[in-house]
């Protein structure tokens, strides 16, 4: 063996320490995993202690392991707030489907017509989002009060009297259905977008090569490899409105609130921490169960592999 191999094979004794000194990769992930943790668990924990009635926010009170407000909750007769989850369900898939029904039209032609365009408008709708939730809730809230620009819209072609503005316009479930859609309908868009931008033209050339029309081909090649881009909108929606309580505040008005909003007044208004903490614990478990269905669809890597 040549003196060229032999410090080829021979490790240099710095190179040694220097690999004696490295940390295991998995160690730097500790800090932030026990930070999120910690954020994550520490307040459930400590919201299922209320809930359980083994802490209450007066100092001084007794208290003692109960299920009293488990059991008003999951099986009390009439319950309302069991009712405003049912309701703010409802509210939450129908707003979900209507973001991906009119989100998929937008990512389409952002994908496949725009072209070189595509990355402009995408900036130019995602632009308004950039600012405040809560003032944008608040804009609507103007342009759809009595008097407001949809009111003097309707009165001037004459679908509605002058000070008779229709009753369903404001503090109803259409003003809350249209707010939550306008809030999500960019952020549907995008992972679709995405899915849509990334997938393999060659397949779509070859459906079309076979004989098959643009909407075959549209309904069994492009349609399919979109259903992960899909399901992740649909996610994206779905579990954020579920515990949605700014925009019916402000657009719902008292009769529309939504399961949200109980929360948010348990904990604000009537200081039922116990009562309010049954309904958030409920809600987490919720959405942990949204998550763990929808899921699956969201493991696979949304960028389809190319064909070999």
């Amino acid at each position: 063996m040549s003196a060229t191999s032999q410090t080829r094979t021979m490790p240099h004794p710095a190179g040694r320490r220097r690999r004696r000194m490295r940390l295991p990769r998995g160690l730097l992930a500790i800090p932030p995993t026990l930070y999120v943790l910690a954020l994550l668990l520490g307040p459930i924990v400590l919201i299922g202690l209320y809930s359980f009635n083994l802490k209450t926010q007066y100092p001084g009170m007794p208290t003692a392991f109960s299920t009293t407000d488990w059991h008003d909750f999951l099986r009390g007769a009439h319950n309302v707030f069991r009712a405003r989850f049912i309701y703010s369900m409802k509210v939450t898939l129908i707003v979900s489907v209507g973001c991906v029904l009119a989100a998929y039209p937008l990512a389409y032609y952002l994908a496949f017509v725009a072209r070189a365009r595509r990355y402009t408008l995408l900036l130019l709708i995602l632009a308004p989002f950039f600012t405040s939730y809560l003032l944008r809730v608040i804009a609507w809230r103007i342009i759809l009060s009595n008097n407001g620009v949809v009111d003097w819209i309707l009165w001037h072609v004459h679908l509605t009297d002058k000070g008779h503005p229709p009753s369903w316009l404001i503090f109803s479930n259409f003003s809350v259905g249209l707010v939550l859609f306008y809030t999500w309908v960019p952020f549907v868009a995008l992972p679709i977008f995405v899915v849509l931008e990334n997938m393999d033209r060659r397949v779509l050339e070859a459906a079309q090569d076979l004989g098959a029309t643009s909407f075959t081909a549209f309904l069994r090649v492009t349609l399919p490899l979109s259903l992960p881009g899909v399901m992740a909108g649909f996610v994206f929606v779905l579990i954020p409105t579920t515990g949605e309580f700014i925009a019916p505040l402000l657009v719902g008005g008292p009769s529309n609130y939504m399961f949200g909003n109980a929360i948010q007044s348990l904990f604000a208004s009537t200081a039922d921490w116990n009562y309010g903490s049954v309904l958030a614990l409920w809600l987490v478990a919720v959405v942990v169960v949204l998550m763990i269905v929808f899921g699956r669809y969201l493991s696979a890597d949304l960028q389809e592999p190319e064909a070999t």
